[in-house]
């Protein structure tokens, strides 16, 4: 190791700490979509000892069984709803887990909202800009706790990396260029493996024939989310956001390929481009044609600043200075690896719905990320610049 350089190990152990809750803490969590998401996130939230899960909802049979039975080998014995108000209606469900498609989350926080439980909901916040401005206002009149799964604002690494670019060490950055390498280019789904309501499933969607390939990579069709580009884009911009201390863009382009994958609607390769306030570009670039990666090796942020560059993944950062840019200047990295950063979210949930302070990554922060992949949609089926009017909260070309 160089003289001049600085390596530290995170290890994030005051988290753990955090988990030996009193009992007399105890929080009573709802599930809502059990899928493979959903039941991860539920085993999470039971790390706390003094969560107990209490409900869960899905409308497909397989996951709802597989859900219950993995609760109750934690001990909780959870009460299975097959539809999702039943369980808000639930007077012993103190918060909830909503991790189903993206197209039922607007509605669903809102109904949550109204049933008066804390929310932990998975990204992308919502499907369009203009549920996100009403899911923001909502935020603001209710007293309830809402995180959204955007766990780099919980991560060790993320949080060490805004303060290196806080305390000056890059100089002035006027682009962040980010991108993610992976393959879905598989076959369709073409059958399932148990009982699904697929009405209620579809949802305030547009309604379609059974197709099991739309249940199982709904992510990649249109009606139910905003593709790859949305998925993992609503990830990476918050991080820049996060990193550069940046509110909501001015405008946004976007470019991409035609889709490859049989019978989806939305392109795999798409480049991204974010112009903000805060005098810097983003540019996100996001191929799932190329080869596939090691997790801790698919995903990587450069930050150009005109003293250094800060390259961080999602295990690692490593500064670079300027004349000496074959040496790391400053090294850090995260011991438990980036799976820890959703235990680190799902614990700071947890604190403020004991606390009631204000989680990471609350809904105004999260639809600051949703709205650049919605405005990058956009641009790609207008062939235009979009522009956020802050005034109007609405989207311009």
């Amino acid at each position: 190791m160089t003289a001049n350089r600085r390596t530290f190990l995170l290890a994030g152990g005051g988290a753990l700490a955090a988990y030996a809750a009193s009992p007399a803490d105890q929080i009573v969590l709802g599930v809502i979509g059990a899928g493979g998401r959903g039941t991860l996130v539920m085993n999470t939230f039971q790390k706390d000892a003094a969560v107990r899960v209490g409900a869960v909802s899905d409308v497909f049979e397989p996951n709802l069984e597989r859900a219950l039975s993995t609760a109750s080998k934690a001990g909780s014995q959870p009460k299975p709803y097959r539809n999702y108000k039943d369980l808000l209606a639930d007077k012993d469900v103190q918060a909830v887990l909503i991790a189903t498609p993206e197209h039922w989350h607007y509605q669903m926080v809102l109904d949550a909202l109204a049933a008066g439980k804390d929310i932990y909901v998975e990204k992308p916040l919502c499907q369009k800009p203009e549920q996100g401005a009403a899911l923001v206002e909502a935020e603001k009149k209710s007293k309830c706790i809402v995180q959204v799964g955007m766990q780099r604002r919980s991560y060790d690494l993320y949080q060490e990396g805004r303060k290196i670019v806080a305390a000056g060490e890059l100089g002035s950055v006027r682009m962040v260029r980010s991108w993610w390498l992976n393959n879905y280019l598989g076959p369709a789904a073409t059958k399932l493996d148990g009982k699904l309501d697929w009405e209620q499933w579809q949802g305030p969607a547009a309604h379609r024939t059974f197709d099991p390939d739309r249940f199982r990579n709904w992510r990649y069709y249109s009606d139910y989310a905003g593709g790859i580009l949305a998925d993992q884009g609503a990830h990476v911009f918050d991080g820049i956001h996060m990193l550069m201390n940046a509110g909501y863009p001015l405008a946004v382009t976007a470019a991409a390929g035609k889709p490859h994958k049989q019978g989806v609607d939305s392109p795999e390769s798409v480049v991204a481009t974010a112009e903000y306030r805060e005098d810097f570009i983003g540019v996100f670039s996001i191929n799932y044609a190329a080869m596939q990666y090691r997790t801790r090796n698919d995903q990587l942020n450069q930050l150009d600043g005109d003293q250094a560059r800060m390259d961080i993944g999602r295990e690692e950062l490593r500064v670079y200075r300027k004349g000496a840019e074959d040496q790391v200047a400053i090294e850090k990295k995260s011991e438990k690896g980036f799976n820890w950063a959703t235990d680190l979210h799902v614990q700071n949930f947890l604190d403020c719905v004991r606390t009631r302070n204000t989680p990471t990554a609350p809904m105004r922060l999260a639809f600051q990320a949703a709205l650049v992949v919605q405005m990058a949609n956009l641009s790609l089926k207008s062939g235009r610049r979009m522009r956020w009017n802050a005034a109007t909260n609405k989207v311009e070309s």
